[in-house]
Parts: C-alpha cells; structure tokens; sequence
C-alpha cells in the first residue's frame, strides 16, 4: 500500500482512533475501582473533619468506623426503619432536588470522647458549581459542635474561602433554633449579630449566599427528629416559604 496515499492515511488514522479509544476505555475501567476507593475516603475524611477528627485519606477508613457509631436515614424529621439504600449511599445531590417531605437523607451519629454529635451532610449550590460541607450539632440537636465545606470550581481568594478553617470555624457553638422555631444560619455581610449568624467572605457574596441557602434547605429534614434531642417540644412543620422569611430577616 502507498503510504503516502488518502487511503493509507484515512486507514492509519482509522486504526490509531480505535487503539487509543481501546486504551483510554480499558484505563477507565481498571482505575475505576481505585477512583470510587478514593471518593469514599474523602468523603468519610469530610465527614470526620466536621467533629475535629482530622485524618489522611488512607486512615479514613478506620477512623470512620471508630467515630460514626450510626449512619440513619431520615424522611420528613422520622427515622426510615428500611431505607432503599444504606445512607452513606445516599446521592446527596439527587436527594437535595425531592421535596422536603419526601427526601431521604443521611444522618451520622458520631462519638467523640464519650460525647454524641449528630452529623448532617449538606449539598447546594455556589458561583461557578456546586459547594457542599457537613454540620456537626451537638446533643442537643441545636448547637453547632464543628463544620466543614468544599466547592468544585470556586473563585480561589473569594468564594473558595468557604473551605478554610476560617469560615467554617465561625460556626461553632451557632445555634440553628430559635426557642422552638428553626432560623438555621444566615452568612451574612459586615459583623454578625446573634448567635445565628456568621461572617460571609468578602467580595464572594453568590457564594456566601449558596452556603446560607445550602444551610438552610439540607437543615430542614431533620428538624423535627433534631428536636427529641433538646427541650423544645417540636411544633407543626415550618413551611418553606417561613423558612425563607425567617432567615432573611436576620
């Protein structure tokens, strides 16, 4: 064949498509077990981060099964006895889009030196992508133990902020009851206020407002159950709307 022919070229380029395709795919799949390994532990190490059990991804593992004592499920403040899939499985982004009265979403039991936390992950939205981070409460299921927050695609120096121990550490010891009534946290701009209020990160307010929405929506579905845990007697289901009313109004 005349290498130097269409035919020959159109054949070659035929032939290296395939082989790279061949390869790239066969990559893909023999990496993806280690991939989803990886996933899982930075998950977990997220998880543990939010109770101040700071570990490398390779002891996440262990050190996860040694803090989290148990992972329930939660609909609509109750505790789903047989859930369709195990809450660490649980695909926070597809369950943050249900309506609150029928979101399945995981709760963590944690304990620390002899002490119990509850665990919620959260998921929301930022500027350019999607922000998440788990709140840590404490027994009484009002007060805020520790925190953590990620983003994918966040403007580093301004909304990638909200990873740094500096924004996150301002949520210890918040409150997201007010007497009965759930206010979540408002992230807001200048000095805050009350103890339901943090500083948002100058010049990243879009983000600053995803995280005080992300907050407040994956807060809702517990609120009933978190409540058992302290004083209050739980009222009739806050709505939406009220919600939204409430925390603009901080």
């Amino acid at each position: 064949m005349d290498i130097n022919s269409n035919k020959y070229t159109y054949l070659f380029s035929i032939v290296m498509v395939v082989i790279v395709a061949a390869m790239l795919s066969y990559a893909a799949i023999a990496l993806k077990p280690a991939q989803d390994a990886n996933i899982e532990l930075e998950k977990k190490q997220e998880i543990l981060s939010s109770i101040n059990v700071v570990v490398q991804r390779d002891s996440a593992g262990p050190a996860f099964d040694q803090y989290i004592k148990q992972s329930l499920v939660i609909r609509n403040g109750k505790i789903v006895e047989n859930p369709t899939q195990p809450a660490f499985n649980i695909d926070l982004a597809a369950a943050v889009s249900q309506p609150l009265e029928t979101r399945e979403v995981p709760l963590y039991v944690a304990n620390v030196g002899g002490k119990e936390f509850y665990i919620i992950p959260m998921r929301g939205k930022g500027l350019w992508g999607p922000v998440w981070g788990n709140l840590s409460l404490e027994k009484d299921g009002n007060t805020v133990f520790g925190a953590s927050f990620g983003h994918k695609s966040e403007t580093p120096g301004l909304g990638a902020e909200i990873s740094t121990v500096l924004f996150s550490g301002q949520f210890v010891g918040k409150k997201i009851l007010n007497g009965s009534n759930f206010v979540s946290i408002a992230v807001v701009k200048g000095k805050t206020s009350s103890e339901h209020e943090v500083q948002g990160i100058s010049g990243g307010t879009i983000t600053s407002v995803g995280v005080q929405s992300m907050i407040q929506d994956c807060l809702a579905p517990y609120i009933e159950y978190l409540k058992t845990f302290g004083s209050a007697v739980a009222p009739a289901p806050v709505s939406a709307d009220t919600l939204t009313a409430e925390v603009s109004s901080l």
